[in-house]
């Protein structure tokens, strides 16, 4: 008898288990293990240090937009490569890759919701896609939704979470910055209000350009936001930088943005902007 066979037959008939999934979560900033419903319940911040972990574009939405009113827009368009680029791998095959790990095809959602009962369009980036890089598609749904916002005679919300302009398109992600920028000048104009919320990380030619043109610019805590990083800057001006110089509370002490919210009162805090200006428009 062979003892081998029958052991591979026992085996087959009773595969191992599939792993349990992670039902426990460790705070990067305080080292903390939390129960994940724990954490989900918190809005993904931490307990015991107030760390803001990294939310989805899904999640933020959830967390924004009134339940059942988000209508996504514009989620049919996708970036091209026109300029064939290929660094370690090719644009297409970094599109794909992305693509395949959040099931979208770019770094931007956007669509009309309420908020606290207020209309708006949101905008929010997912830094999932590519490091929420700003392409061609991220300013065109960007321009779209103000023109939505023009329409309807409502605000913007925009969610920033990048690190920049996508390499990979050059100058027409450069192009990206004065688009987007154009269209809220007519935001302006209209008198409709424009709400940038910046959360880690805001860098880049995104926070060179309308992630820095909010009416109201909102930042949650110890989000990382600038231009260059650290590194680089150190390097050019040859000189020792001051600590935390990129993270909200010292942009917000510098006069850099209007106001740092928590998580929590993100919502309630957007909707009673949103409600002082159609107040005052009307």
């Amino acid at each position: 008898m062979n003892f081998g066979n029958i052991f591979k037959s026992i085996r087959k008939e009773h595969p191992k288990p599939a792993e349990a999934p992670a039902h426990w979560i460790k705070c990067k900033k305080c080292n903390a293990l939390m129960y994940y419903k724990e954490i989900e319940a918190n809005h993904y911040v931490c307990p015991k240090c107030g760390f803001h972990m990294r939310l989805t574009a899904d999640q933020r939405i959830k967390l924004l937009a009134d339940e059942g009113t988000f209508v996504e827009h514009d989620a049919e368009l996708e970036p091209v490569d026109p300029l064939k680029f290929v660094d370690k791998k090719s644009y297409k095959k970094r599109l794909e890759e992305a693509k395949k790990k959040t099931g979208r095809t770019s770094s931007v959602i956007s669509g009309s919701c309420e908020i606290e009962g207020e209309a708006a369009e949101l905008v929010v980036f997912d830094f999932a896609f590519m490091g929420g890089s700003l392409g061609s598609v991220e300013g065109e749904k960007i321009v779209r939704a103000v023109d939505r916002a023009l329409k309807k005679g409502c605000g913007v919300v925009i969610v920033s979470a990048s690190g920049g302009a996508r390499m990979q398109e050059s100058t027409y992600s450069l192009m990206q910055m004065a688009k987007t920028s154009a269209a809220l000048a007519k935001l302006d104009d209209a008198k409709l209000p424009f709400i940038s919320i910046l959360t880690d990380p805001t860098m880049g030619g995104v926070s060179a350009s309308f992630a820095m043109l909010g009416d109201i610019i909102l930042a949650e805590p110890d989000a990382l936001i600038g231009f260059a990083g650290q590194r680089v800057i150190k390097q050019t001006i040859g000189a020792d930088l001051p600590e935390g110089f990129q993270r909200s509370e010292f942009l917000l002490e510098h006069g850099l943005i209007d106001k740092v919210v928590p998580r929590r009162i993100l919502k309630e805090t957007v909707g009673e902007l949103l409600k002082l200006f159609a107040k005052e428009g009307a």
